[in-house]
C-alpha cells in the first residue's frame, strides 16, 4: 500500500532555481523535486557527496496554496576596500599565517605573536589587509578584482504543501520526523531563504492525487482552487518534461535527469487538518 509524506513549505522569501548560473540566478514559480529532495538529505544528515538512494524514487507532487510574488535583487558583492577591525576578522584556517603576519604588520604583537592554534581558531584573513592612518584602524580589501553584480529572483510571501508518495512507510516516517529535528539547517532554495513555522505534515496512506485533495488548504491560502504538479508516467495524456530529477549533488558531478508532470486546478474536500505550528 502507499503512503504520501506531507510538507508545508512557507516563508518570507524561497527561491527555487532550475536554470540559473552565475550572475543571473531565477527561480521557478514553485518548488522544484531537486530542491526538496535536497532539503530532504540535508534533515537526514546526507553529505553531498553521499548516494540519494531511495530518495530518488519518491514520487513527488506540489501544491500552491499561496503562490506569492516574484520579486529581482540586485547583488552587488566585492570590489574595493572597507574598514576592519581585528575582532571583525572571521575564522578561515587556510589563511592563518597570512592572517598572523598581516595583524602583526598593521597593529604590533598584540594579535601577531597569537599561537597558530590561536590565530586559526580566532582569526581568518580577509584578502589584502592594510593599516590605514587615516581611519586609524585596518582596511581589507581587493582592488585587484572589480565587484560582483548578479540578479537574483525570489518568491516572497508563498506557501506550498509537497506530497512525497513511496511504498516504504518506515521511509516517509523517517524523514517526516527528521524534518522537525534536522540534522543540518534548512533552507527553502537558498540560504538566506529559512523557512517558517512547521514542515513535516505526517505520513498518510493513499496516492499523491487523493491525499492532495483531501488535504485542507493552508490557514494562509488565497485560493480556493490552488494549482497543483503531479509527477506522472511518461505519455501520461497532457504531463509536460521537466529536468528537475535529481541523480546525484556531487560537487564534482552534480547531476539531473527529466521526468514527467501534469498540471491541475484542484478543489480540496479536506479529511487531512493540518496539525503545525504557522
Amino acid at each position: 500500500m502507499n503512503s504520501v509524506l506531507l510538507m508545508r513549505l512557507a516563508g518570507p522569501l524561497q527561491s527555487w532555481g532550475a536554470l540559473g548560473r552565475f550572475d543571473r540566478r531565477d527561480t521557478q514559480p514553485h518548488p522544484t523535486k531537486s530542491a526538496v529532495i535536497g532539503l530532504i538529505a540535508a534533515a537526514l544528515g546526507l553529505d553531498r557527496a553521499d548516494e540519494l538512494g531511495t530518495l530518488t524514487e519518491l514520487r513527488f507532487a506540489t501544491r500552491a496554496d499561496r503562490p506569492g510574488q516574484t520579486f529581482r535583487d540586485f547583488h552587488v558583492v566585492g570590489g574595493g576596500t572597507y574598514p576592519l577591525r581585528p575582532r571583525d576578522i572571521i575564522t578561515d584556517h587556510r589563511r592563518a599565517a597570512k592572517a598572523a603576519a598581516a595583524l602583526e604588520t598593521a597593529t604590533g604583537p598584540t594579535f601577531g605573536h597569537l599561537p597558530a592554534t590561536a590565530v586559526t581558531q580566532w582569526y581568518g584573513a580577509p584578502k589584502e589587509i592594510t593599516p590605514d592612518p587615516g581611519l586609524g584602524t585596518l582596511v581589507a580589501g581587493n582592488t585587484s578584482r572589480d565587484a560582483i553584480m548578479s540578479t537574483r529572483w525570489y518568491l516572497a510571501d508563498a506557501a506550498f504543501v509537497i506530497a512525497l508518495e513511496h511504498t516504504d512507510r518506515e521511509l516517509l516516517d523517517r524523514i517526516n520526523h527528521a524534518l522537525e529535528h534536522p540534522a543540518r539547517l534548512l533552507w527553502l532554495g537558498r540560504k538566506s531563504c529559512p523557512p517558517t513555522g512547521t514542515i513535516a505534515g505526517g505520513v498518510h496512506p493513499g496516492t499523491l492525487e487523493t491525499v492532495l485533495r483531501s488535504t485542507e488548504l493552508l490557514p494562509t491560502a488565497t485560493t480556493r482552487q490552488p494549482w497543483a504538479r503531479i509527477e506522472a508516467a511518461p505519455g501520461t495524456p497532457g504531463a509536460k518534461q521537466t529536468r528537475d530529477q535529481p541523480v546525484t549533488f556531487h560537487p564534482e558531478h552534480r547531476a539531473h535527469a527529466p521526468r514527467w508532470e501534469t498540471r491541475t486546478r484542484l478543489t480540496p474536500e479536506p479529511t487531512i487538518e493540518w496539525d503545525v505550528i504557522p
